[in-house]
């Protein structure tokens, strides 16, 4: 279905995809890229440029903005997020995005990446979007529709609320926010900062999709220290730190404990870098469930199997940190679902049917409720998300901006 905005969602997003701001876990900076700065103050002028208020960039790297209220009646204030980094994951420098119009319905190829195929056969829900105009990269990087979507559907909605005074909300509060891929969106002076009583993050996948049940996420740092020795007298001596985190990872359950072997409620471990020598190597793993007792198991797990390699070479040292990143925001929104039934609400008005279910990840929202303001997340309409296959139907993009605009409404009790 084809919507007013477009163009413009079209036009914000092939603008912000091209601009490199992925996020890097290693670095203890805020944000932990200078490359995020470019997409941050962009942001900043183009808040100032369409007429927002309160712009400010916070020294932690996140951008604030106010869209004033139009009701005279007491509303609730009502925040807006979308995050400005783009994943770690995959190649994200060099982004060239690349528009399929009118989408026919076949396979995609890709000029940097001949073999690279993006089929309806294996993908459905692309199989759905004939007719639309949908964009991808061009086979050597992601696309970063995650979050660059809901940074452009918010953009837009918020230009289209100021130019039009006559559309009653309440006072509304915009936030960009750095690093939510490496689990470091939500600052600790983020809540108040932003001063909302509820919000909502624009981070989700299909048309018509709520989200208010995220995975529960804790990381892991496993650090070995092996002997080294020079191998041509190392029998006996070396101990090999590279061999034994081998082991860790094959004790591990390979079958039924991995993302590519698990779905549904199903949580996993996962590895997701190893790095080192002979003598020494670290691995990083991150630990994800839908409830705390299972999340809980899955690290006491990791320190089992680390406990275990470490009891056959004594002569090693091994150690096993886990760290908090988030936790389900069911926990709290099952106490106060009424910004899950605003966002059902809203989006029944824009004309679709909305669909909660769990969501195999985690966002801004997660953290964000935790820490005391409601926040559900909303879909954009990115698939594919963290490599080369990537996509996003701008028509999807256009349905979330009309979903967005009746939320306004909705959040100040005033219905269409």
């Amino acid at each position: 279905m084809k919507t007013e905005f477009d163009a413009e969602l079209e036009s914000r997003l092939l603008r912000y995809a091209a601009i490199d701001s992925q996020s890097d876990a290693a670095s203890p900076t805020s944000p932990s890229t200078q490359a995020q700065f470019d997409m941050l103050n962009l942001l900043v002028d183009e808040l100032q440029d369409i007429g927002a208020s309160d712009v400010t960039l916070t020294d932690y790297g996140t951008v604030l903005a106010t869209i004033p209220a139009t009701v005279d009646h007491a509303a609730p204030v009502m925040g807006l997020l979308a995050h400005v980094d783009t994943a770690p994951a995959f190649n994200a420098t060099g982004v060239k995005p690349r528009v399929h119009r009118a989408y026919a319905g076949d396979s995609i190829t890709f000029p940097d990446a001949p073999g690279l195929v993006l089929s309806p056969d294996a993908y459905p829900y692309l199989a759905s979007k004939e007719g639309h105009d949908i964009v991808t990269a061009s086979g050597a990087t992601l696309l970063g529709a995650d979050d660059k979507a809901g940074i452009a559907i918010i953009m837009t909605a918020a230009r289209h609320l100021l130019e039009n005074p006559d559309i009653p909300h309440g006072r509304i509060r915009i936030a960009f926010t750095p690093d939510e891929e490496i689990g470091r969106g939500v600052h600790a002076d983020l809540p108040a900062d932003l001063g909302a009583d509820f919000a909502f993050t624009f981070d989700g996948g299909a048309l018509g999709e709520i989200e208010y049940e995220t995975f529960s996420a804790d990381g892991a740092t496993v650090q070995i220290e092996g002997v080294s020795i020079h191998p041509g007298t190392a029998r006996d001596k070396l101990v090999n730190a590279l061999h034994l985190a081998s082991k860790i990872v094959q004790t591990l359950p390979q079958a039924t404990m991995t993302p590519e072997t698990t779905d549904g409620r199903d949580g996993f471990i996962m590895i997701t870098d190893m790095k080192g020598t002979a003598a020494e190597a670290v691995l990083h793993f991150i630990l994800r469930d839908f409830e705390r007792d299972g999340l809980a198991a899955k690290g006491t797990l990791l320190q089992e199997v680390c406990a275990t390699v470490q009891s056959t070479e004594p002569r090693a040292r091994i150690t096993c940190e886990i760290t908090p990143q988030y936790r389900n925001m069911r926990y709290w929104l099952e106490d106060d679902m009424t910004p899950v039934e605003l966002a059902h609400a809203a989006t029944r008005e824009a004309g679709f049917e909305p669909r909660s279910e769990p969501i195999r990840g985690g966002t801004d929202g997660s953290r964000l409720t935790e820490m005391g303001v409601p926040c559900p997340n909303i879909f954009t309409g990115m698939q594919n998300l963290h490599g080369p296959l990537e996509w996003i139907s701008v028509q999807d993009m256009g349905a979330a901006t009309r979903t967005c605009l009746c939320l306004a409404r909705h959040a100040a009790g005033q219905a269409g």
